[in-house]
């Protein structure tokens, strides 16, 4: 039951992305743009974080 509820989330959240880029490409071209400057900014923090355990914890 729960594989087939975690399906149709699936199928709902593909068919809901097709339909922004479809009827909304440069509302779509800024989601994904976002997106991106989050994961940047996340490995950005991780590589910040890494290098202050490198160095000894200092500030």
């Amino acid at each position: 039951m729960a594989a087939n509820s975690k399906k149709i989330a699936v199928y709902v959240l593909v068919v809901f992305v097709f339909y922004v880029i479809i009827t909304d490409p440069k509302g779509a071209a800024g989601y994904v743009q976002i997106g991106f400057e989050g994961i940047s900014d996340a490995a950005q923090a991780i590589g910040d974080f890494m290098t202050w355990i490198a160095n000894g914890g200092d500030s």
